[in-house]
C-alpha cells in the first residue's frame, strides 16, 4: 500500500512541475503589445491560467494528501523499528561499567593493564 501511495505520490509531484513549466509567468502579458495577441493562444482569448491554475491546485492537493498518509506510515514504521531487540542505553552503560575490556581503560577512567595510549599523569 505504502508502494502505490508513493508512487501516486511522485506522479503528482511530476504533473505539478508540468504544469508550473506550461504556465505564463506574470510578465508574459507585456509581450501582447508587440503582436503575441490572444489569438495564438490554446485555450481562447482568456488564456489558460484559470485552467492550469485549477489544475496546479489540485495536483497541489493531491501532494499534500499522499504526503500526509506517508508520513503516517513513516510513524507507524518507526514505532515498530524500537522494537528490534536493540537494546536501551541504561542496559548498555550498565554493560560497560561491569566487564571492562581487556586491555582498555574502564568507562570510570582508572587503567587496569599496561597500555600503549599515554596518560596525562604519566
Amino acid at each position: 500500500m505504502e508502494t502505490i501511495i508513493l508512487i501516486i505520490h511522485v506522479l503528482l509531484a511530476a504533473g505539478i512541475i508540468a504544469l508550473v513549466l506550461l504556465q505564463q509567468g506574470k510578465g508574459a502579458e507585456a509581450g501582447a503589445s508587440f503582436g503575441g495577441g490572444a489569438s495564438q493562444t490554446v485555450f481562447g482569448s482568456q488564456g489558460s491560467s484559470s485552467v492550469l491554475g485549477r489544475m496546479t491546485a489540485i495536483l497541489a492537493a493531491g501532494v499534500f494528501a499522499t504526503s500526509f498518509v506517508l508520513a503516517i506510515f513513516a510513524k507507524d514504521k518507526a514505532q515498530s523499528v524500537g522494537d528490534v531487540g536493540i537494546p536501551a542505553a541504561e542496559v548498555i552503560e550498565a554493560a560497560a561499567q561491569q566487564a571492562p575490556v581487556e586491555g582498555l581503560p574502564a568507562a570510570n577512567g582508572s587503567s587496569t593493564g599496561t597500555s600503549d595510549i599515554p596518560t596525562v599523569g604519566e
